[in-house]
Formats: structure tokens, C-alpha cells, sequence
């Protein structure tokens, strides 16, 4: 890697390692949005509530409940005297989770409900209407309990209280125990403003039980109970028995759902886990294999046969200094040894045995045979010798090995 490709490299780690450190250390903006869970620590979360059930009932046991309201009814003994609670900003249930649910307080259990929107089922059976103001300015909400231990003290709304309350009741099984007072708009503008007062919280019997229905979920919120709204939730819940509390942690805005086709292998722990193995296993395998199969393979080159070129160079330094007679016994003494190596005659003496056996071995003719002897003998008996003698030589040993 080349210096300007590490330089980009490193420019680039910089550039990341510096995102990601300016997101973790920057202060995470609050989260409005409504949950209501028991471990949710948003404004609009329940945890607060939720660990403070132990202080407002004393003398109750506290459940949580994470399943549906049919599942967990279905379940359990409904003939033990308990309390229900319902706290989310809507509250839907179907028609077999609100007839197991009217069965439940029929035989003598109370059901807490804290919601600005619920499920027509259960409003059509208790015979209630539940109606709402919209404004787009967001104003602040007065609540208050008509009991006369409760008169004269009012509790405000001032952030994300929604202005919804009891437009109609069955006046014949219902007691109105809260009212909720706002200013509503009667023109677009908003400039003439009407101040109204109307019932937020009710009791309504159903067989040997009662629905607890209040309109305000946000005054259960970690927001409100922060701010010293104790005293008003400790109102409230005065009208509950001291009997089970079942905390509902399923009918929320902000539980947890696995929607992907995974869901049931992600919601058995032994099939989650290997689920989570096998992942991680295929990762690592090709990361690894991707790393060995990548990984650059050194260009080995071939060892060069330098015998040609070497010889090349001792035989033009033999030419340039015309020692003509010390090439050609050089040359003499390589070709004598070859001939002894490859068809192992005696080259000692050349006479006519080593004709006849070279010519054997060698399936050359007598007569060639005969003149490359007699040339090598006229080259061995002369004393100086020519260019010419060297390139005849040459001529004759090639003209054999071919």
C-alpha cells in the first residue's frame, strides 16, 4: 500500500472515529413519545409508578403481566378478589378479551382503566361515550376528585395532557369520581375561549365489580409523578381494595414486539441462542475465508539459466583477444568429455576403434565419424590455429549432435 492510500486511510478512521465519539458524548434528546411500560424511564413511561405500588398498597402483592388480557384471564382463578390495572394512552381490545375481561370483574374484581381512547367493545357494553378537544396550542388541563375528603384541591397538566372526557355515562350504574377542566376554542383563531368542566374519572359497576375509567394516562407518567403528583395518584387508587394487583405490561405503546418471521425462534431462549451462534459462527467463517482467500500471493520468479549467457561471454572475450588456439582445446576438451559421458567410449586415443564405436552409438556414418576424428587430430597437431580452423570446428560439432 502506497503512502497517499494509507494517508486516505487514515484520514478516513479519523473522520469515523470522530462521528461516532460526537454521537455518543452529545445529550440524547427527550423522548416525548407515550410508552407506559413498567421499565420505560421516558417522561411518558410507568417506571416510577410502577416501583412505587409497593408504598401506595402496602398491603398488596403486585404482578406484572405480559400477555394478553384473554391468555392471562383464562389463567388464573377470577373468583380470588384482585385488582386490574390499564394504563396506556388507548386501550384496544377485542370482543373475547372484553367479555373474559366483564366476566373477570362480574364476579367481584375491579378493573383499573387510565386511557384517552378505548375499544368500542367495552364502551358499548358499559354504555359510555368518550370525547376529546383538539387544539393545536398545547394548553394546560386542570383535574380534579369530586369526593369531599378531595373538594377544592386541583392538580394542572401543563406538558402533553390531552383534553378527553365523558361526553355520556350510564347515570343508572355509574358514579362520576373526577372532572377535568381545559379552555376550548370556538373559533379557528382560538381568540374566544370557552372554559369546560366535565367528568374524567367514573366508577361503573358490572355484576359484583367495577370499571375504574379515567381519561387522563398522563397524570400516571414518570413526567407528573416527578413533578409531586403522588398525592393525586394516591386519590385515585383510594377507590381499589387492598386485594392482587395485576399490572398489565402488554396492552402498551412502548412494549418490545418482535414482527419478524423469526418471532417464534426469537422468543424460545435455547432456539434464540442458537439462532445468535450460528450467526455470529457465519460471520466469523467469512470473515476468515474471505481474509485467507484474499490474502496476496508472492510473484516467485523462475531461476534464469544462465549457463548460455555465461558461456556467451567467454566466448567473446576468447574472439576479442584472438587466443583462437586456447577456444579451440577448451572446445576440444567439453566434446571429448561428452562423448565420453553419453555413449562412454575412450576418447584417451583416437584411432579407428573409437570411429567405429562412436558411429555405433551415435547412428552417424563411418565416413562422417571418420572426417570430425581426423579434423580433431589435424586441430590437436597443429600449434597455432585460425579463426577459421574455431569456426570449422564449431561447423562440424553441431553438424554431429544434430
Amino acid at each position: 500500500m502506497d503512502k497517499r492510500s494509507k494517508f486516505i486511510l487514515i484520514i478516513f478512521a479519523v473522520v469515523l472515529v470522530s462521528i461516532i465519539v460526537t454521537e455518543i458524548v452529545r445529550p440524547k434528546p427527550i423522548n416525548w413519545r407515550p410508552s407506559y411500560t413498567s421499565e420505560s424511564k421516558i417522561p411518558f413511561g410507568c417506571y416510577v409508578l410502577y416501583n412505587e405500588l409497593p408504598a401506595l398498597f402496602p398491603n398488596s402483592k403486585s404482578e406484572k403481566v405480559v400477555q394478553s388480557v384473554y391468555d392471562f384471564m383464562i389463567q388464573r382463578d377470577t373468583t380470588i378478589k384482585s385488582n386490574y390495572l390499564l394504563i396506556n394512552n388507548n386501550i384496544q381490545l377485542d370482543k373475547q378479551e372484553t367479555n373474559k375481561l366483564l366476566d373477570y370483574v362480574s364476579k367481584g374484581n375491579n378493573v383499573f382503566i387510565a386511557a384517552t381512547s378505548i375499544s368500542y367493545f367495552l364502551n358499548d357494553t358499559l354504555n359510555i361515550g368518550l370525547d376529546y378537544e383538539y387544539s393545536l396550542k398545547e394548553d394546560s388541563v386542570s383535574v380534579m376528585l369530586t369526593h369531599k375528603s378531595f373538594a377544592n384541591k386541583q392538580f394542572e397538566f401543563s406538558r402533553g395532557a390531552s383534553k378527553t372526557y365523558f361526553s355520556s355515562v350510564d347515570s343508572s350504574n355509574t358514579t362520576i369520581l373526577g372532572r377535568v377542566k381545559f379552555a376550548k376554542s370556538n373559533t379557528i383563531a382560538g381568540t374566544n375561549k370557552e372554559i369546560i368542566t366535565a367528568p374524567n374519572f367514573i366508577k361503573t359497576n358490572f355484576g359484583k365489580g367495577s370499571f375504574f375509567i379515567h381519561t387522563t394516562p398522563e397524570a400516571y407518567s414518570n413526567y407528573y409523578l416527578l413533578k409531586g403528583n403522588k398525592e393525586y395518584i394516591t386519590q385515585t387508587f383510594s377507590y381499589l381494595n387492598h386485594n392482587t394487583l395485576y399490572w398489565d405490561d402488554y396492552k402498551k405503546s412502548g412494549r418490545v414486539v418482535i414482527d419478524s418471521p423469526m418471532r417464534f425462534v426469537l422468543n424460545q431462549t435455547a432456539l434464540k441462542w442458537v439462532y445468535y451462534l450460528t450467526m455470529v459462527g457465519l460471520i466469523l467463517f467469512v470473515i476468515f475465508k474471505a481474509k485467507r482467500e484474499q490474502r496476496i500471493i508472492p510473484v516467485i520468479k523462475p531461476l534464469e539459466n544462465s549457463s548460455v549467457e555465461f558461456a556467451r561471454t567467454v566466448g567473446t572475450l576468447y574472439h576479442q583477444n584472438k587466443d583462437y588456439t586456447n577456444l579451440i582445446q577448451k572446445k576440444l576438451n567439453y566434446f571429448l568429455a561428452e562423448l565420453r559421458n553419453r555413449y562412454y567410449i575412450d576418447t584417451s586415443t583416437l584411432n579407428e576403434k573409437t570411429i567405429h564405436q562412436l558411429a555405433a552409438k551415435s547412428g552417424k556414418s563411418i565416413e562422417e565419424i571418420k572426417k570430425l576424428i581426423e579434423f580433431i587430430l589435424y586441430l590437436k597437431n597443429k600449434s597455432s590455429h585460425s579463426e577459421q580452423d574455431t569456426i570449422e570446428l564449431t561447423k562440424k560439432i553441431t553438424a554431429f549432435k544434430k
